[in-house]
């Protein structure tokens, strides 16, 4: 409410100083009809005014508050990946016996650019993905290691979404959705093994919507680290979950 008093008053004293200003023109001059000219002349310009203000000032106000939002959203997304997505990908990654067909477009180099990223997403979405969840014996305790991982970093993942700038994003946002409704695929189950292969082929399902979500925007997110922050370019470059000689020592 004061902040609307203080609006008031402020369009008052302007209309003030105008009348002022206007009664002074006229008693200097003596020529109403030349103050009348003029402010008919400033009254035909208020609706180009108004145009410019919407237009050019307020449409370059958005635009930077629309920048200032997306970097912080990035932030969101960069603790996002240091705490749970690029561990996630390695969890993934272990089930798709495909994932030798786009090794390649995920080798991210320090020298890539715009359209090695384009190319990549390219490839990335027409990848067919090959999750299997029985392909050897230890698959069974993959799955514990991947629920076991997901159950410890709900409680973070439920902070990430309490965040108002997702709405800015909504495929990261579908990304956590998909990652929360495996966490509690796999938490609803008191265990993993022996389970009706309807079971296995569901979670490799979910597992798949995760994942394929996961890639992509991981893949936006090295080109956003490349474009902004070489230094944390250069960390995820060696720790590319990828990357099987990837080391995170510099040589």
């Amino acid at each position: 409410m004061k902040w609307s008093d203080w609006k008031v008053k402020a369009g008052i004293l302007l209309i003030f100083l105008a009348i002022i200003f206007y009664t002074a023109d006229y008693l200097i001059f003596k020529d109403a009809k030349s103050v009348l000219f003029y402010i008919g002349i400033d009254l035909a310009f208020i609706p180009v005014e108004i145009l410019i203000l919407v237009l050019v000032v307020e449409s370059a106000i958005n635009k930077k508050e629309k920048q200032i939002i997306m970097e912080k959203l990035n932030m969101v997304i960069g603790a996002f990946f240091s705490e749970v997505g690029t561990d996630l990908l390695r969890h993934f990654s272990v089930f798709d016996d495909n994932k030798n067909n786009i090794k390649e477009n995920l080798l991210v180099k320090m020298d890539w650019t715009e359209n090695d990223f384009l190319n990549s997403a390219e490839t990335i979405k027409s990848y067919e993905y090959g999750i299997n969840l029985k392909s050897d014996l230890g698959s069974d305790v993959l799955l514990y290691d991947l629920k076991t991982f997901l159950k410890d970093k709900r409680e973070f993942m439920l902070r990430l979404l309490e965040n108002p700038n997702l709405l800015e994003h909504d495929r990261f946002t579908d990304l956590l959705w998909a990652v929360f409704h495996l966490t509690e695929e796999l938490d609803s189950r008191g265990k993993l093994e022996d389970l009706p292969d309807a079971d296995y082929q569901h979670l490799a399902l979910d597992i798949q919507r995760a994942y394929s979500l996961l890639i992509y925007e991981w893949l936006e997110y090295m080109e956003h680290l490349m474009e902004n922050y070489p230094y944390l370019f250069s960390l995820a470059l060696r720790t590319n979950p990828f990357d099987p000689e990837a080391k995170v020592e510099i040589n």
